[in-house]
């Protein structure tokens, strides 16, 4: 079955102030991008579609998962991945722990064996054990982007997830991240500030505009 995620006539309002109307459905493997200045409503979409709106919004639509309408499931049964600009590591927990965190339960060998093969896949073989301070920021991003993957989303939010890095670490991140939304066939929607992001993803770029300018 193909994967989508649909935004079904949304209107975003701060207060009483409409902030953005959208409707687009993003198949799976595409990225839709949002762009725009601070203010514009790019955060509040996203914490929408995880169902983590502040109260102080309020919105008028639907999100459709796949066929299925998640607009009233509480965060944890969306299935929505969020890669942020910092890797937000557990320090309690080794990289490994990291993973497992939000990898569905079962077999612990088994688990173990997917951890070790994901950090291989990514340049980190044999660092299951180590602690994730000790890692640079680069390795940080490739771990959290393995613990969302492994958590098994049926789609992902990207919030400036590589605004943080160099310029090298930026294109190689980025390339990871976005083979494997399409080795997955994952939709996703990026907000960013970054044009060559933004051209990166090869998809729509939506451009918000601070209402009531």
């Amino acid at each position: 079955m193909q994967s989508y995620l649909q935004i079904k006539n949304l209107q975003l309002f701060r207060q009483r102030q409409l902030l953005l109307s959208l409707n687009e459905q993003v198949n799976g493997g595409q990225i839709l991008t949002i762009m725009g200045p601070s203010g514009s409503g790019k955060s509040s979409l996203l914490n929408w579609l995880t169902g983590t709106l502040a109260s102080s919004f309020r919105a008028n639509g639907e999100v459709w998962l796949n066929g299925s309408n998640i607009s009233d499931l509480p965060t944890h049964l969306r299935h929505i991945g969020v890669l942020y600009q910092d890797a937000l590591l557990f320090s309690h927990l080794t990289v490994g722990g990291n993973i497992a965190f939000a990898m569905p339960n079962g077999n612990k060998k088994q688990r173990l064996e997917k951890i070790d093969h994901a950090l291989e896949q990514v340049g980190l073989t044999g660092m299951a054990t180590r602690h994730p301070d000790s890692l640079s920021g680069g390795q940080q991003a490739r771990v959290a982007l393995l613990r969302m993957l492994l958590s098994k989303p049926k789609a992902i939010l990207l919030d400036e997830p590589f605004s943080k890095l160099d310029t090298q670490l930026r294109l190689e991140t980025r390339q990871l991240v976005f083979d494997q939304i399409q080795h997955y066939k994952l939709p996703a929607i990026m907000v960013t500030h970054d044009h060559s992001d933004a051209e990166a993803t090869n998809g729509k770029i939506i451009t918000l505009t601070p209402q009531g300018h």
